[in-house]
Parts: C-alpha cells; structure tokens; sequence
C-alpha cells in the first residue's frame, strides 16, 4: 500500500514520500496563484478552488489568503464562506456542510502526530477527518482538532480550541471548548 493510500485510510504513514510531497508542491503552487487572486473578482476565486478542491457547492467562497495541505481532501457544501487567514491541514477529509460560516484566521487539523517519542522520530503520522456540519458558525480564531464533529447549527465561540464532538446545536467556547448554557 502507497504512503498516500495509508494516509487516506487514516494509517501511519511518512509525509515525506515522494509522491506525497509531489502533491505538497503541485499545492503549493496552486495556493500561490490563488492567494495571489486577492484583489480578483469572487468569479476568478471560485474558478480557482474549482481546481484543486474536493468539492465546491454553489455559492461557496475562501478568502484569500488561504493555507492547506493538499485540497483535494477539503469538501465545501452550498452557500460555505472561509474568511481570511484559514489554515486546513487536509491529511484526512475536511467536510462542511451547507450554510456554514468560518471565521478568519480559523485552524482546522487533521493531521496526527505520535505521543511516543520514537515514532515520532521514525517520521510517521497520520490524520482523522474533521467534519462540520451546516448552519454551522465558527469564530475567528478557532482551531478544531483531528477527529472532531461539529453538528448542525453549533456556534463555536472566537479563540476556542475544540478538542471533542460539538453537538447538533450546542454552543462552545474556551480553552479546551466546552458547552455554554443557551
């Protein structure tokens, strides 16, 4: 099995194959023609992500500037809008839901490093999907964890640092994100 088949089935994998970071370049380039798209009209911006992104609903929109790993593995529901500044380390699935609104500056990981020492000296990681659901609000600041859901309709609070499931309607908000009262 090819490091990048590891990688997307969630196994310990080495992000420096060749293969792996061929496509870490392929990105690289892409983001530099896309966050250089800045003062471009939103028509342009979409046609870019079009190109590299998993998936793009209609009407979804990331500002630039803009960071990822990959972005094949980022997938964008209806009506999406990624303000400025977001960082989305796509080693694993990054799925959003219709309707849901991303604050600038929000981190989103997916990828894994190991607790033991020595893996993680052997040069292996590995990721877990992150998925957001819709009508979802997220604000500036935030970062989400590997493995985490967030429901439908779930505020995450600006600054918070969600490092568990968020469910359907819930409001968090802190360090480490835990429920508010409504």
């Amino acid at each position: 099995m090819s490091e990048r088949h590891k990688m997307l089935a969630g196994e310990p994998y080495h992000a420096n194959d060749p293969e792996l970071v061929a496509e870490q370049g392929l990105t690289a380039a892409w983001l530099a023609r896309y966050n250089a798209a800045l003062g471009q009209p939103v028509s342009v911006w979409r046609t870019l992500l079009a190109e590299r992104l998993g998936a793009l609903g209609e009407g979804s929109i990331v500002r630039p500037p803009f960071h990822c790993d990959y972005g094949w593995n980022i997938r964008l529901g209806s009506r999406v809008f990624v303000n400025f500044s977001c960082v989305f380390l796509d080693v694993a699935q990054v799925g959003i839901g219709d309707d849901t609104r991303i604050g600038p500056n929000v981190q989103i990981y997916t990828a894994e490093h190991p607790l033991d020492p020595g893996l993680r000296r052997s040069g292996q990681e590995s990721g877990r999907p992150v998925t957001i659901g819709s009508n979802v609000w997220i604000g500036g600041g935030a970062i989400i964890l590997p493995g985490v859901s967030i429901g439908d309709d779930a505020v995450v609070g600006a600054g918070s640092v969600v490092t568990h499931d968020v469910p359907a309607g819930a409001r968090v908000a802190g360090n480490p994100a835990h429920l508010q009262g409504s």
